[in-house]
């Protein structure tokens, strides 16, 4: 034992976070389905947020107020500062003109008039009243006269007995923190860009404020700016007029971050919404896909462990069909498929030791007669001998081509198309094939009845395989020519509709079927043959093949004896095949 692990107390070893999360929450949380659903669900909450974020108008509402508080504020000073400022007298205007028509010994008396008043702005009677209206906000106003030169600017109005004090530029460079750093990259993206860059006017000259110049004009105006660092300024200029006269111009701007300010905590508070909002969609998230991973999860490994089971240890497929979606179909489906395939399983298992029993007869018999062939005497013995094994032979191929024809009969049901398939059409051909191949052999008269039972206009159309249905019906036909008698034998064939089903009936008159054996007719390899037939002639796969292929069709065959109502002796047998009719006929 290593050093480490010896100096822990037993049962007390460290343990990885994530195997102890693992251990807590199952492999759920660890699914490949798990990742993708909490993945998905966490892009749409960033998208949505991402998209509030950049697309919402709180920003522009913002701005559209502080210009609209500005533009108030600065009527207000505007206002206090015309009425503020006084007329010089102290100024005498002359025409020349009128000095040079004046004669000898002549003066004149200059008179003012309106147009020869000015209202000068005095910066020391505008600043205290300046003072007191910007002291109570974060605003910055400036003051130009009407050649766009700075007058006031609010960064310098110091009152009486106040001490000057400048800071001085840092010796190093100012370390931007990661949050600085981060809502200044916001800043960037989020934010138009198209704002004009915000510079300080040089030598205090507001000609380079667009507004500045329109505000000399008398109309008041805003513009909206940003900074090197990405912070936006708003600033409105408000023409200071009297008598319509424009003294001078006011211009009032917000603090760099101001509105960023606003905008920052905004953005932390819909942000702390997102993270509630991404925890519980991550919990949501986790709770959905264990609803969905863990039945998956259960139904795969009981897939397993059916491939590696055999048919004898039948392994249960968890049902989940309570479920009512998805996963409760897929799991019935996977339960049906199961057990389809465990009764498939089963037949073949059945079928192999069938088909070893019924070739074990003719091999045991055929080995028989090679090994008596050579201890034969006369010609008479080799001659029974030689028909004996010619006998086998033909037993043994007529067996295996009714094995192969059984064997591959399911996979070529499942590889065709089902097409449509008219029984009127089909038996009429069986019928006159079958009168026509076997009339040497056996007087036998069939007859084909076709019952429409009063609808002249009724169709007797099934979806299917055409050979197949053919070979049903050739195999009962067969099969009721080898019970009739030999003079008077009857067989009718006929066809009839019930209800959404089309019935073809076989009857014959031969001497019917044992009660005790009407089931174990269909079973593979029973034969129960009249004694006019030789033994082995049939290796008793048709009818069990035909019930075989009538199911795969959705249909029914079953026998039955015929049985006289007023005597109640048996006068033949009775063959049934009911096969659903194809829909809208």
């Amino acid at each position: 034992m290593d050093e480490p692990e010896a100096k822990l107390a037993p049962g007390r070893r460290w343990v990885h976070p994530f195997t102890l999360i693992r251990r807590i929450f199952g492999n759920a949380v660890f699914s490949s389905l798990t990742r993708r659903i909490v993945f998905f669900n966490l892009v749409a909450l960033v998208v949505l947020v991402g998209g509030i974020m950049y697309l919402n108008q709180f920003r522009e509402g913002l701005i559209d107020a502080r210009v609209e508080s500005l533009l108030t504020q600065g009527e207000i000073i505007a206002g206090a500062i015309a009425a503020s400022a006084s007329v010089d007298t102290n100024s005498i205007t002359i025409d020349p003109e009128k000095l040079l028509e004046l004669q000898a010994g002549q003066s004149i008396t200059p008179l003012p008039n309106d147009e020869d008043l000015e209202f000068p702005i005095n910066q020391e009677r505008v600043a205290p009243v300046l003072r007191r209206l910007i002291s109570p906000t974060r605003t910055r106003a400036r003051l130009f006269d009407a050649d766009a030169d700075l007058l006031l600017d609010s960064r310098h109005l110091y009152t009486g007995g106040q001490v000057l004090r400048f800071d001085l530029p840092p010796i190093e460079p100012e370390s931007t923190s990661f949050s600085d750093y981060l809502n200044s990259w916001f800043n960037r993206i989020l934010q138009p860009g198209n704002l004009p860059l915000y510079k300080e006017p040089p030598g205090g000259n507001g000609s380079i404020y667009p507004e500045v110049m329109n505000a000399l004009t008398g109309v008041r105006g805003a513009v909206v700016r940003v900074t090197e660092r990405g912070e936006l300024i708003v600033s409105v200029a408000v023409p200071v007029q009297r008598f319509r006269a424009v003294l001078g111009v006011l211009l009032l701007s917000t603090q760099a971050g101001d509105i960023d300010k606003i905008v920052h905590a905004e953005r932390l508070a819909i942000i702390r919404v997102f993270g509630v909002a991404a925890l519980v969609n991550v919990i949501l998230s986790l709770l959905l896909s264990s609803t969905i991973a863990n039945p998956l999860r259960r139904l795969s490994a009981a897939a397993i462990r059916v491939r590696r089971g055999g048919a004898k240890e039948r392994e249960e497929i968890p049902d989940f069909s309570i479920r009512q979606d998805e996963i409760g179909n897929l799991s019935v489906a996977l339960r049906e498929m199961t057990t389809a395939l465990y009764d498939r399983i089963d037949a073949i298992e059945s079928f192999a030791a069938d088909v070893s029993h019924e070739l074990k007869n003719p091999l045991t018999s055929l080995r028989s007669a090679v090994e008596t062939l050579p201890l034969a005497r006369n010609e008479d013995s080799k001659k029974r001998l030689m028909d004996v094994i010619q006998h086998d032979v033909r037993r043994l191929d007529r067996l295996i081509s009714d094995i192969s024809d059984a064997s591959r009969l399911d996979a070529e049901l499942a590889r065709s198309d089902s097409r449509s398939v008219d029984l009127e059409k089909l038996l009429g051909d069986l019928v006159d094939i079958s009168r026509q191949i076997h009339a040497a052999k056996k007087s036998v008269m069939i007859s084909f009845v076709i019952d429409r039972r009063d609808n002249p206009k009724m169709r007797f159309r099934v979806i299917g395989h055409d050979l197949r249905i053919g070979q049903i019906v050739t195999n009962l036909i067969e099969n009721a020519r080898s019970f009739v008698p030999q003079e008077g034998g009857r067989i009718i064939v006929r066809l009839t509709r019930i209800r959404n089903r089309c019935v073809v009936i076989v009857e014959d008159n031969g001497p019917g079927i044992m009660a005790e054996n009407i089931d174990r007719i269909f079973e593979r390899f029973y034969t129960d043959r009249p004694a006019s037939e030789g033994f082995g002639q049939n290796s008793g796969l048709g009818l069990s093949i035909s019930r075989q292929i009538a199911e795969a069709h959705g249909g029914t065959l079953r026998a039955e004896n015929i049985i006289d109502p007023e005597t109640g002796a048996v006068e033949g047998a009775r063959f049934t095949l009911s096969l659903p009719v194809e829909p809208n006929t």
